[in-house]
């Protein structure tokens, strides 16, 4: 041991406590955390004040980063280089700052994580948004501390007119905690500040309405609003952020185009990340994901596959990837030196408190210089009132020290004031130099009056605060980038979906598809129609129906099966498209095909699959009637609707409230109309009861079926040649079930066989389409009513040896008169009463 040193023994466990202790603290106050009042940690103020001092403002010329950094480093942030460029450049990119506080000029990296140029490239210079944050700095409105080695002074904080806390942000991680602040725009912030000046005692929730919610420098959408309110009333709270991402469709093909990501999230990262999930087969429905992003904007293109639900695959990207982030709001930041959790009303607190100290501070500094500067006035009108004398007394010096003394003794003045008139300039004694002083020292005791009321009245301190920020507000706010949906949460898949009315076409082959109603408009009776589809060859739509997005489709197989899929799961086309065959979406056996179709409301409704039966019929005539409550657990093999007897198949199958009349039709032209009591509810395997007795066992068979609730309808028959006719349904009395019925028109060469039945009121359009694709649309109110045995009138001009596919029925709105109707009208129809949509396979309740 050298001479002179001494020992001393120290428990390590002391030691390492009171080290750690000084280490964090450390790291707590001078590195990692913002100060309440200017939202700056000490190397960003330090950046700031450095290029202050360098004189790099907004007005001046860029200055090599290099340089910048270097200043920093050397007089006041004894750290690595990297650490203040890093921080200089972050504060120079539009994508980590909301309200950016440096120009860069040069390469300073990229929302997909590249790197910046070395800082020997780069340059750099403030924004006027940091001008203001420095403004009034040299008046003493802050407290100065010694630098690191003791050499220079810096700020403890700077007197920012910016609440740049709430406005930019912070993220940081201290020893034993970390902060993470969300962005806010400034319009909202200033307003939010000023309405909290007015009202100190305002609650969160009236500060909300100024400022709703952050608004993050990369746009996109926050998704709920409960995280957001969390945050604001306890300083903590997660805010779900999405990407801003429409459907378009480009040459031909469906594609997700994604304009801006969440903030934080790397562009590069996020698209391979998904493109390895599609690899992996994790993310079904993306084909192929193109990053056209440039200088005008971003754009991430996902291509999807031509049998995707766009709705469905934007959902799982949102699940799946970076497309939704969330934010994690820990609004920790130092007050007074120490660390708080702070709430909204509490963060704008306490930077009106650190503005309204600045006003004073900067007040009373302008009030001394003020002072100081009338006290010297006062002896140049002293001397200029009596120049003369001055003259002489100055002339009769030996030095400038006894003129000094001489004038204090003889005029009364001050040390100050004698050595100011002892070095007047000549030209000062001018009488307008004169007329100059006494104008002067008027406006100075104006000004000195202005000021001292300034510091004794604190409502015209918070007048001037509130006028700086509205002057702040003008220069800098602008309109939100962060689109608030309110309505957000935890969503399912169809809640991303809009419930809106669709037709859905299955075509004889068994292609499927669902148009938006929009698409079809009305047209008078007898017109030729409109192309409606364009089927494979020997196809032809068979079955078109109503319903909406979110209703249930039940799926009834000839072979007696029934299969469940949800509306919007159904590939959405155009009027022209082919859709997709039925065997693609459900687990449909080779041999079979699906006969029958049911639109309901949610299964998963005790109450509503409890008093909804479904009535079931085949073309030998029997018939059969289950709860739909048997039909509401779904298994993707499908399960067992009913038991089908040898050469028979399932034709129809409808939805009915057990109060319903049935009719069952015959190609032969006859018709049997008997009570839905008369059927008793039976388990899914039965294989029914007979329903009406054919003409013919080999040629005859069961057209249709209708389950009749309105009283009022009429029935509707219409045959393959084109005729329809409209009947009302008292021409059909009641029989028993079972029994041969009676004839509904009359059958003959020139009309065909019998082909559909539907009952009917005025308030229905009809829609029909030939097996050569045409689709045409008419009003039922056009039909007269006939008599039952008539063979009634052309509904349709066929051409050549065309026939009629299926028909129809789509209910109207009630205000709805014109037989003409556009498509925008046209978006409200088929609904009932009750505003739910119906079909030709749902009765009217």
């Amino acid at each position: 041991m050298a001479e002179g040193e001494k020992l001393i023994p120290i428990n390590i466990e002391d030691e390492m406590k009171s080290a750690y202790i000084d280490y964090s603290m450390s790291v707590i106050v001078s590195r990692a955390l913002p100060d309440v009042r200017d939202g700056l940690k000490p190397v960003h103020r330090r950046v700031l004040y450095g290029m202050h001092e360098l004189g790099v403002r907004a007005n001046s010329a860029h200055k090599k980063s290099a340089r910048i950094v270097g200043e920093v480093l050397g007089k006041y942030h004894p750290h690595g280089d990297t650490s203040v460029y890093d921080t200089m450049v972050r504060m120079a990119q539009e994508w980590s700052l909301r309200y950016m506080l440096v120009d860069g000029q040069g390469n300073f990296g990229s929302v997909d994580g590249d790197s910046p140029a070395a800082m020997r490239y780069t340059e750099a210079r403030m924004r006027k948004i940091s001008e203001d944050m420095l403004a009034d700095i040299d008046k003493e409105t802050v407290d100065h501390k010694l630098n690191f080695d003791d050499t220079l002074e810096e700020p403890t904080v700077l007197p920012t007119r910016i609440p740049g806390l709430l406005v930019n942000g912070a993220s940081g991680i201290a020893v034993g905690m970390a902060t993470n602040m969300p962005p806010h725009n400034l319009t909202e912030v200033v307003n939010g500040t000023i309405a909290y000046i007015e009202n100190n005692d305002i609650e969160i929730d009236e500060l909300i309405q100024h400022i709703k919610a952050p608004d993050f420098p990369t746009g996109g959408t926050i998704y709920g609003y409960d995280g957001v309110k969390e945050a604001f009333h306890t300083g903590r709270g997660r805010i779900v952020m999405r990407g801003k991402a429409n459907i378009e469709e480009v040459n031909g093909r469906e594609c997700i185009i994604v304009n801006e990501i969440p903030y934080q999230v790397n562009k590069a990262d996020m698209i391979k990340k998904t493109a390895d999930l599609v690899n992996d087969k994790k993310l079904e429905g993306i084909s192929t994901i193109r990053d056209e992003s440039d200088r005008n904007g971003m754009r991430i293109v996902y291509v999807l596959k031509r049998d995707a639900i766009p709705n469905i695959v934007l959902n799982k990207l949102f699940k799946y990837t970076a497309l939704q982030s969330s934010f994690s709001v820990n609004n920790i930041a130092l007050v007074n030196g120490r660390p708080q959790l702070l709430n909204l009303k509490e963060l704008i607190h306490y930077f009106v408190e650190h503005r309204h100290e600045v006003v004073v501070r900067r007040t009373t500094y302008e009030l001394r210089k003020a002072e100081e500067r009338a006290h010297i006035l006062e002896g140049l009108i002293i001397a200029s009132d009596n120049i003369d004398e001055v003259i002489a007394l100055i002339r009769a010096s030996a030095n400038a020290d006894e003129a000094r003394a001489k004038l204090i003794e003889r005029f009364k003045l001050s040390e100050l004031q004698a050595k100011a008139i002892v070095e007047m300039r000549l030209r000062q004694l001018t009488g307008l130099e004169q007329d100059k002083l006494r104008a002067e020292y008027d406006e100075l005791m104006k000004t000195i009056e202005d000021l001292k009321d300034i510091l004794d009245k604190k409502e015209r301190r918070m007048d001037i605060i509130k006028e700086e920020l509205e002057v702040v507000r003008e220069k800098y706010g602008d309109e939100r980038r962060s689109v608030i949906e309110y309505a957000g949460g935890d969503l399912s898949i169809e809640d991303m979906i809009p419930d809106e009315k669709v037709v859905i076409t299955i075509s004889h082959a068994g292609y499927i598809k669902r148009t938006s109603l929009t698409e079809y408009k009305t047209q008078n009776r007898g017109g030729v129609g409109q192309k409606a589809s364009t089927t494979r060859n020997e196809d032809f739509l068979e079955h078109l129906f109503v319903g909406t997005n979110h209703q249930y489709m039940l799926f009834f197989t000839q072979k007696g099966k029934c299969f469940w899929m949800r509306v919007y799961e159904i590939p959405e086309g155009s009027k022209t498209s082919k859709g997709r065959a039925i065997q693609n979406l459900i687990n449909i056996e080779q041999d079979d095909k699906v006969m029958a179709f049911i639109c309901t409301q949610d299964l998963k409704d005790e109450e509503y699959i409890n008093s909804h039966y479904v009535i079931m019929a085949t073309k030998k005539g029997q018939v059969k009637k289950t709860s739909l409550e048997q039909y509401s657990r779904p298994r993707t093999n499908g399960i067992n609707a009913i038991t089908i007897k040898e050469d028979d198949t399932l034709l129809e199958a409808k939805l009915t409230t057990g109060e319903s009349q049935v009719m069952l039709a015959l190609k032969s032209g006859k018709a049997i109309r008997f009570e839905e009591a008369k059927t008793r509810p039976m388990g899914r395997n039965a294989s029914g009861v007979r329903g009406i007795r054919l003409q013919d066992e080999n040629t005859d068979e069961v057209i249709g079926m209708i389950a009749v609730d309105d009283m009022e309808s009429n029935i509707l028959v219409v045959s393959e040649n084109g005729y329809g006719k409209r009947s009302s349904l008292e021409d059909y009395r009641i029989t028993n079930r079972g029994g041969k019925g009676v004839k509904t028109i009359s059958i003959t060469e020139k009309t065909g066989n019998l082909v559909s039945i539907k009952n009917v009121t005025d308030d229905d359009d009809l829609m029909i389409i030939n097996k050569s694709g045409i689709a045409i649309r008419m009003e039922v109110a056009d039909l007269r009513v006939m008599g039952r045995a008539t063979q009634g009138v052309k509904l349709i001009n066929l051409k050549g040896n065309d026939s009629i596919a299926a028909v129809a029925k789509v209910m109207k709105d009630d205000d709805e008169t014109t037989e003409e109707m556009d498509s925008e009208s046209s978006e409200n129809e088929a609904t009932k009463e009750d505003g739910t949509a119906i079909d030709n396979n749902e009765t009217e309740n």
